[in-house]
């Protein structure tokens, strides 16, 4: 699975065994024959998810296909959250909502206070082996209350369902199983279907959005159309799920380039969150903190870098109360002063920040990992040059 190649050389590879010209795919893609250049030649990332969205359906193949992935190395930080993927995989393609393999399922108290202790612990502190290793037995049992339970256990396991099956999905993703993350978000929507409760389906829906493909419009209608049925309500776990659920349209939007669309669900967000406050137990970390960290992101999405920055000064990392969200926010400010002028060291030394604060998440990041890339490719001084070679090493980057 660990594939040597740079994404710039994935780009070259696919175009010419399409026969494509630069210039032809520049057409198709949208996007300048210079830039594209660049990114070939290692001296420009590819990290816009707009961009690479557009690469992907002008070369006709995945994004997947192109960025390179799930990648393994010998670095045991980096590699042990994949050890979890065979039984997460087995977990939910053996059991259905009617159809459970599991015999002899643990209590569902025992599984929420499972759910809401050990796996949040690790979900906070980006611990994919141990929030993977955690989830596939405890989805498994949860299938086995809903199929074989009586309609209370159903009621009661189905939204803990819902959440196995979120945390199922985004440890895939951020290690880049995307077919098992959605098939885990499927499965989220499924069990979400069978309750009459607006938050259980907003949040099944908000991990839908997370895992569909970039570039479509779909993402943003399945977070906006969930957000609506949220409005009005105001219990926290109501105004949380509203407020993720209109960050993710954000992102969608921006994804699509629709910057106007963007800032309106970004908008809401933030009033929403403001009027909130910060709480350690909100869902999705949401607060006015992790609306500033969206906001680092959908800029730097964008392509504006210094707004990018300019945010990412004005968020406190102690208000997170998660590594995973405190480690994004650095990976993201890096990856936007890389972009900018006279910064790569400012940007190497945000990225390796990031890294110590969740190693796991960081060395299994595709746009951390490319950013590594271009700089290296970019790297004059030796200082900056050894941070970089020996981040790209605990990465699997070639250097």
């Amino acid at each position: 699975m660990y594939d040597e190649a740079t994404i710039g050389a994935n780009v070259r590879r696919l175009r010419r065994w399409r026969g494509m010209s630069l210039r032809t795919l520049a057409d198709l893609a949208g996007l300048s024959q210079g830039f594209l250049s660049k990114v070939e030649n290692g001296k420009q990332p590819l990290d816009r998810r707009s961009h690479i969205a557009a690469v992907a359906q002008a070369l006709q193949v995945s994004e997947t296909d192109l960025m390179g992935g799930p990648h393994l190395t010998q670095d045991p930080v980096q590699a042990s959250g994949h050890s979890a993927v065979p039984a997460l995989r087995t977990a939910l393609t053996v059991n259905t909502l009617d159809d459970a393999r599991t015999d002899r399922p643990r209590p569902l108290d025992d599984l929420a206070a499972a759910l809401d202790g050990p796996v949040h612990k690790a979900e906070k502190s980006a611990d994919y082996a141990t929030r993977g290793t955690l989830l596939a037995p405890i989805l498994a049992e949860l299938h086995a209350h809903v199929a074989g339970g009586g309609e209370a256990d159903q009621l009661r396991a189905l939204p803990l369902l819902v959440q196995a099956s979120h945390g199922v999905a985004m440890t895939a993703r951020f290690l880049g199983y995307d077919d098992l993350a959605a098939l885990a978000a499927h499965r989220a929507c499924e069990a979400a279907a069978r309750l009459e409760d607006p938050v259980v389906g907003g949040r099944a829906a908000w991990v839908r959005a997370q895992t569909l493909p970039r570039g479509t419009v779909t993402g943003r209608r399945v977070a906006a159309h969930a957000a609506d049925h949220l409005q009005g309500m105001d219990s926290p776990e109501a105004q949380e799920t509203y407020g993720m659920l209109h960050l993710n349209a954000a992102m969608c939007a921006a994804t699509l380039n629709d910057l106007g669309a963007a800032e309106v669900h970004l908008a809401e967000a933030r009033e929403t969150a403001s009027r909130m406050g910060e709480h350690p137990g909100a869902w999705g970390s949401f607060g006015p903190a992790n609306v500033g960290v969206w906001g680092v992101a959908i800029a730097t999405e964008v392509g504006d870098y210094e707004g990018a920055v300019r945010t990412a000064e004005t968020v406190d990392p102690e208000q997170l109360g998660s590594r995973e969200r405190q480690a994004m926010l650095w990976a993201d400010f890096g990856r936007a002063l890389a972009h900018m002028p006279g910064r790569q060291r400012d940007a190497v030394t945000a990225l390796v920040r990031a890294e110590r604060i969740a190693p796991q998440r960081i060395r299994n990041s595709g746009p951390a990992r490319h950013a590594i890339e271009v700089m290296l490719s970019q790297a004059r001084e030796a200082a900056v040059g050894r941070e970089l070679r020996g981040m790209a090493a605990r990465m699997g980057v070639p250097h």
